[in-house]
């Protein structure tokens, strides 16, 4: 009896061990045997960062309406060229003639691209590379970010310290949101470009190269007591820091459409004090 028992478990696990018959015995037979809706998750991701390409793109080149006295968008701070609506410093003189957004747009663009989470998102929604869990990539071989045109990936450490001047002009927008022409006040362009400031240095001081700059390459922390309690704030801050992506990504689109309407005339500031 006991022979008998250990032959059918051996025959059993033998069984379960051997791989199906048919066109999903191979390892790239199917694109996937799953049988949940995985796509719905890569969706909205997809279709939202559709919406900012287009949209920044657009408003990017479209040199026009992206001032309204006291509010500035974003995606043209710091103006720093002559002909800009309301300047910051004159940089660039009179033979610049483009967008004045393109001299600036290049760096939190590239931040943002280069980022540890960006990069899943959109290698999983729109290179599909992989776009979920036991799904077949999209490519043919995965190659890692060890080659062009990824290997520009590596960039995003440089991109962090780029970007650190803009936030801190972003903060100087937000003291200029509140003077308006009879004196300090508050409105509801006030309040956006507040969110703008605060979620982008949200999602730049949560970002994997800040926690590297503040707990990298310490060996002993009680040897490094500031440097550890910086580490842990950003640590903190790091589990969060897709929820930042998107905040960041949407407050700087509700700006921009804000100050946009605003300089079109369609609707008057909401003026709170």
């Amino acid at each position: 009896m006991l022979r008998r028992i250990l032959r059918d478990e051996r025959g059993a696990v033998g069984t379960a061990a051997r791989p199906p018959a048919g066109p999903s015995a191979g390892p790239h037979a199917a694109a996937t045997l799953r049988r949940d809706p995985w796509a719905r998750e890569i969706l909205p991701i997809l279709i939202g960062l559709g919406i900012f390409v287009i949209y920044a793109t657009w408003r990017a080149f479209m040199n026009a309406h992206y001032y309204a006295a006291p509010y500035i968008s974003p995606f043209y701070s710091p103006c720093l060229a002559a002909n800009c609506a309301h300047p910051l410093a004159t940089v660039f003189g009179p033979w610049w003639r483009l967008t004045p957004s393109l001299l600036i747009v290049w760096v939190p663009l590239g931040f943002r691209l280069s980022c540890y989470y960006a990069r899943k998102a959109y290698y999983r929604s729109v290179l599909w590379a992989p776009p979920a869990c036991a799904v077949r990539d999209r490519a043919a071989a995965y190659t890692g970010e060890t080659r062009f045109p990824w290997v520009l990936q590596n960039i995003h450490r440089y991109f962090f310290w780029l970007v650190l001047p803009i936030v801190a002009i972003h903060w100087y927008d937000v003291a200029l949101a509140f003077r308006f022409e009879d004196g300090v006040g508050l409105g509801l362009g006030s309040l956006i470009i507040l969110a703008d400031a605060t979620f982008l240095s949200l999602y730049t001081f949560s970002c994997h190269a800040c926690r590297h700059a503040c707990g990298g390459a310490v060996n002993t922390f009680s040897r490094a007591p500031v440097r550890r309690t910086l580490w842990r704030w950003v640590s903190a801050l790091n589990v969060h820091h897709g929820l930042w992506f998107w905040l960041a990504l949407g407050t700087i689109v509700l700006a921009d459409l804000y100050i946009y309407l605003l300089a079109l005339g369609t609707f008057a500031d909401v003026r709170l004090l």
